[in-house]
């Protein structure tokens, strides 16, 4: 199991364990992670599961597609230089720890 901790933006930390393979996003909507809305399902048509990857793992995952950076742009929340869409990041056992902080809102 894969261990991601969240961080609200009241600075609340929420902490799962995933199974490897599955994308950040549906281990979060499936542990009713607050703050993850997903509300496309992770087809990469909406914002609502940006997260903001810390620093040190955000140069652990692979650069966004083009698409993920584009619809980033509609982002309810102001983008950072390590935001991503959580659809996007696969998750793998080099990524246990993972740590993200959520915006202040999604939509």
């Amino acid at each position: 199991m894969i261990h991601i901790r969240f961080i609200s933006a009241d600075h609340t930390v929420q902490d799962l364990q995933a199974a490897p393979g599955q994308s950040l996003m549906k281990a979060a909507t499936e542990a009713n992670i607050r703050g993850i809305e997903g509300d496309c399902g992770g087809t990469l048509t909406c914002a609502t599961c940006h997260v903001i990857v810390d620093p040190v793992w955000a140069k652990q995952l692979p650069p966004p597609v083009a698409d993920e950076t584009d619809m980033l742009d509609f982002a309810a929340s102001p983008v950072e230089p390590d935001s991503r869409l959580c659809c996007q990041i696969q998750l793998t056992p080099d990524l246990d720890g993972l740590v993200v902080r959520l915006p202040a809102a999604q939509h």
